[in-house]
């Protein structure tokens, strides 16, 4: 993952100033998008993911948030050093974002043709007139069936697996390297996911687009994903080869959220969980923040924060990871 790199988190760590004092939430966090790839980024709800996409389009508000550290590169340039002006140009334009519930990201009150004129409007410089027959090409792109009459709808005119699409339409219709596509098909049901992983790999080919992946789904991982990145507790602890890691874990946390998965269930087996819960961002940081949860923990992850290390592109975090 060295070479042609489009998008590079380095060290990335970000807080929030709370009621009960600072909290960290993403510490010293590390990975690499590259060019024409499919990057997932896992891990269980409050484990940083979210917090590390908004931080990349530079949407979380400050304060409360703040940038404690780190650099984000973005063809080159880090957009952490960048102004809010600066900023709005590569947001929406070079830089799209699927977020997680379309029918709170949509607006109730504007008509679907409506919203992905504006982007035309803001990116392009396009008249109404002009952004209109290419709203209505996106939204055929996406698969969306008489184009025409969506973009006289509102949202809540359209079923879930629709507003996915448009949400899709309107973060590619500038036609951007990257997309971010925050928890993409979480509130859709299973054949509607089927058909938007289905989108997005043809999207991917035909635009030549790199895909950042927000998921807890390892089955989604493992369906498009080249490469995946394994967060817990605000910390990067597993990354390599989608191949690599969901086919032999190392980390213990990557390894329980494999057998955890309902996929692998059989009909009328006991599900299996990962005993314990997640940690309090208050707790102090000390150690492995997975330890008090894991099988192999040994006195030495309760003290000292283990470095990724690894050969060639898997990488582990862990004293005492599965051989």
């Amino acid at each position: 993952m060295n070479d042609g790199l489009l998008l590079r988190v380095s060290q990335l760590s970000v807080g929030f100033n709370t009621e009960l004092g600072p909290v960290r939430v993403v510490e010293n966090v590390s990975f690499a998008v590259p060019r024409g790839h499919t990057v997932g980024l896992v891990g269980e709800s409050g484990c940083g993911k979210s917090v590390t996409a908004h931080t990349i389009m530079r949407l979380l508000p400050s304060p409360p948030s703040r940038i404690d550290g780190g650099q984000i590169f973005f063809g080159g340039t880090d957009l952490l050093t960048l102004s809010e002006k600066e900023m709005q140009k590569i947001r929406g334009d070079r830089i799209g974002m699927i977020f997680q519930e379309p029918m709170t990201s949509l607006n109730p009150t504007m008509r679907v043709g409506d919203q992905i004129v504006e982007v035309l409007r803001l990116h392009r410089g396009l008249r109404s007139s002009q952004a209109r027959p290419l709203a209505a090409e996106i939204l055929k792109d996406v698969g969306i069936a008489n184009p025409i009459h969506r973009l006289q709808q509102y949202p809540h005119e359209l079923s879930g697996g629709l507003r996915q699409r448009v949400m899709i339409a309107i973060a590619l219709v500038c036609r951007p390297s990257l997309l971010i596509a925050d928890e993409p098909t979480t509130a859709l049901d299973v054949t509607v996911q089927a058909q938007i992983l289905d989108l997005l790999r043809a999207l991917q080919n035909t635009m030549e687009l790199s895909i950042l992946l927000i998921t807890h789904d390892l089955g989604v991982v493992a369906e498009v994903c080249s490469h995946v990145v394994v967060m817990y507790a605000g910390r990067v602890v597993e990354t390599g080869s989608a191949r690599q890691v969901l086919g032999a874990p190392r980390h213990p946390y990557t390894a329980g959220l494999l057998a955890a998965s309902p996929r692998r269930a059989r009909k009328g087996e006991r599900l299996v969980t990962i005993a314990g819960t997640v940690p309090s961002p208050q707790q102090p940081r000390l150690g492995c923040l997975f330890a008090q949860r894991c099988p192999r923990a040994l006195p030495l992850c309760r003290e000292t924060v283990p470095a990724l290390a690894g050969g060639g592109d898997h990488h582990v975090a862990c004293w005492n990871p599965i051989p």
